[in-house]
């Protein structure tokens, strides 16, 4: 399977994942609103292939579903949270 893979000019980390280069149609009008104007990146043959960030099969999955595949960023570490996780393993430890 072979697929276009564009970065968003307005979320950084977010990529669109589409089987045939510039072809849009299947994305719906609010999330290309959203996701602003498209850089493309690479194509990409997923044959035997496995990505860094995404489960490829999910991604197949969802462009024979859909017609496309968003991938967000992962949530950003709310580093306060993790500081205190930490503290209180210190206490009891």
């Amino acid at each position: 399977m072979l697929c276009a893979i564009y970065k968003s000019a307005k979320k950084e980390g977010a990529y669109l994942y589409v089987p045939k280069k510039d072809d849009f149609s299947q994305v719906p009008d609010q999330l290309m609103q959203m996701f602003g104007k498209p850089t493309m990146v690479m194509m990409v043959n997923f044959a035997g292939r496995t990505l860094a960030q995404v489960d490829i099969e999910k991604v197949k999955q969802s462009i024979n579903e859909q017609g496309f595949f968003l991938q967000l960023p992962p949530p950003p570490k709310n580093l306060l949270d993790e500081y205190k996780e930490h503290k209180a393993r210190l206490k009891s430890e």
